[in-house]
């Protein structure tokens, strides 16, 4: 008897520990949409849609063609604006690789990477070979910056909400502060949720 009763026993906790997690591998390009919320999928659409209408636009060939050069880009600050958390930082990502992998623009180190920057170079300054280390003040600097912001406006009743977000993006001359683009993505989705309260 007392041997039947540790085989139930577990056969039990064997079959309470088989309802567990299942993780299954996405391909990350593809689209999943679980909450309704911003996602992935959201910031590289905005990057890829916007940073192609950016250097599709005459200010670019105007610089190009008054300077003889390619102009310097930084991205600032993208503020969340919206009502829920959005992580900026993986969005300035997809804002600087589109940019950079464009070919059309210098690209900029952002200021906190340009903190890392400085950093080396006091570094080397106090470590390096004469031959190797780099200089201080010979930085490239930005001709442009890319800021903007993203915001939503969500409507609910009952079941069902709707989602509208919009992203808009500016790039301002560094040294005279004028607009030379200003861009704006939207996004809406709508979200069923059946009877359950939001």
């Amino acid at each position: 008897m007392k041997k039947l009763v540790l085989i139930l026993l577990a056969l039990t906790i064997v079959a309470g520990c088989g309802g567990g997690r299942k993780v299954t591998r996405l391909d990350p390009a593809s689209t999943q949409d679980l909450s309704g919320k911003w996602n992935d999928t959201d910031a590289r659409l905005v990057a890829e849609e916007m940073i192609q209408d950016c250097l599709g636009r005459p200010w670019l060939t105007e610089f190009v063609s008054a300077n003889t050069k390619k102009p310097a880009v930084v991205v600032g600050r993208i503020r969340n604006k919206s009502s829920e958390h959005i992580d900026t930082e993986v969005f300035t990502i997809d804002f600087e690789r589109e940019l950079i992998n464009s070919g059309q623009v210098d690209f900029v180190a952002n200021t906190l990477e340009r903190d890392d920057v400085h950093e080396e170079r006091e570094y080397q300054r106090d470590y390096a070979s004469e031959e190797t280390v780099k200089q201080l003040r010979n930085e490239l600097g930005a001709d442009f910056i890319l800021l903007g912001s993203v915001k939503t406006i969500v409507d609910q009743e009952g079941g069902k909400q709707v989602k509208f977000y919009q992203t808009d993006l500016e790039l301002i001359d560094v040294e005279s502060s004028r607009k030379v683009w200003i861009g704006t993505k939207k996004i809406k989705k709508g979200i069923s949720q059946g009877s359950t309260k939001w």
